[in-house]
């Protein structure tokens, strides 16, 4: 996913407010499902919801207000109940590497209880 830095991204400091990567990471991950054929509003319509148990991520160097990022969501691995993505953030312009994230996503009953992924899920 290809994504401009707007001013209301960055911080007092001019560079990009770290809580932002999250929602570039989420935009990211809901690209990746769409391309795979899974639309949230369809998995929402089937009754499983899915939320973000876990999330490790490492910041090597700022983005900037004007700078075009690229952030990348790669299925790392499946367990019984979560997706288990790799993501990465880099400036387009000069390949630097930006954010690295691991995020796992757990699939969730309507109740918001834990559930096994349905077999459509498992890519």
């Amino acid at each position: 996913m290809e994504r401009q830095i707007y001013y209301h991204d960055t911080d007092a400091g001019g560079v990009v407010y770290y809580g932002n990567y999250l929602k570039f990471l989420e935009e990211a991950r809901t690209e990746f499902l769409e391309k795979k054929g899974l639309d949230i509003k369809v998995l929402r319509e089937r009754k499983f919801l899915y939320a973000v148990r876990k999330c490790n991520l490492t910041y090597k160097s700022p983005a900037r207000y004007g700078d075009i990022i690229i952030c990348t969501a790669d299925l790392k691995k499946t367990t019984a109940a979560q997706l288990i993505f790799d993501q990465k953030i880099f400036n387009k312009d000069t390949g630097k590497l930006l954010v690295e994230a691991e995020v796992s996503l757990v699939c969730l009953t309507q109740d918001f209880k834990p559930t096994t992924l349905p077999d459509y899920l498992k890519l």
